[in-house]
């Protein structure tokens, strides 16, 4: 969907990436690529923090980096970093801080921000419990606000997602416009698009006029009450 929404907006077509550990989950990205007319797509499976496949064509201790990531990590995991040191990372994705040992939501956000482009734009889904838990994570939170490298915060409906009922929400990061947002004091600009969906079997979904009005206050940066500012 992803690479539709940029063909359709820029006329451009995209070289699509993708690493995912879960074998099963591997198989259907590639069998999706197929059949949605992205066969060149390359999806690797494997430990995306520990061994991550896509490098730097000459500098091997390097991440290839990207125009745009999106990415829905799993929520939480206390495993994230079996397999690698992250005190000593070869990468260097943790120069804000190491993430918790028992919880990886900021480790697959770091990773992201590396693999970022100058100019990269990226979107990720994360439990709510980023934008508010202490500690690493506080300190690690702070650091990556400070440079401005958040552009907004979506806040989503509960019970959205298979597996969870908690509430998540997107983060959406920007490098290229970070100095303008660190020059002006910060300027995250926050949606509160938790109320609006419609209740489907025991889960929660969003309707298509619910990401309707999620999209159009986005890019238009609407202020309005009670939903964004």
């Amino acid at each position: 969907k992803a690479h539709d929404e940029a063909k359709s907006r820029t006329g451009l077509d995209l070289a699509l990436y993708g690493q995912e550990m879960d074998n099963a989950t591997a198989a259907l990205s590639r069998m999706n690529m197929v059949l949605h007319d992205c066969p060149t797509a390359e999806i690797w499976r494997d430990n995306t923090l520990a061994n991550p496949h896509f490098l730097h064509a000459t500098d091997k201790t390097a991440l290839q980096t990207f125009d745009y990531v999106v990415a829905n990590p799993p929520f939480s995991t206390k495993a994230w970093s079996n397999g690698f040191d992250p005190q000593n990372d070869v990468f260097g994705r943790f120069e804000f801080g190491v993430p918790p040992a028992k919880n990886g939501d900021f480790a697959f956000l770091l990773h992201i921000l590396k693999t970022l482009k100058s100019t990269g734009k990226g979107a990720v889904i994360l439990p709510h419990g980023v934008l508010f838990r202490g500690g690493a994570e506080g300190s690690i939170r702070a650091n990556i606000v400070r440079r401005g490298f958040i552009k907004g915060i979506i806040g989503l409906p509960a019970n959205l997602f298979y597996g969870t009922g908690i509430p998540a929400c997107i983060i959406v990061l920007d490098k290229e416009g970070a100095a303008g947002r660190t020059m002006s004091g910060g300027g995250i600009f926050m949606v509160d698009a938790s109320k609006g969906f419609i209740k489907d079997g025991n889960k929660n979904r969003l309707r298509a006029q619910d990401i309707h009005k999620i999209v159009d206050t986005f890019n238009r940066q609407a202020e309005t009450p009670k939903y964004a500012r």
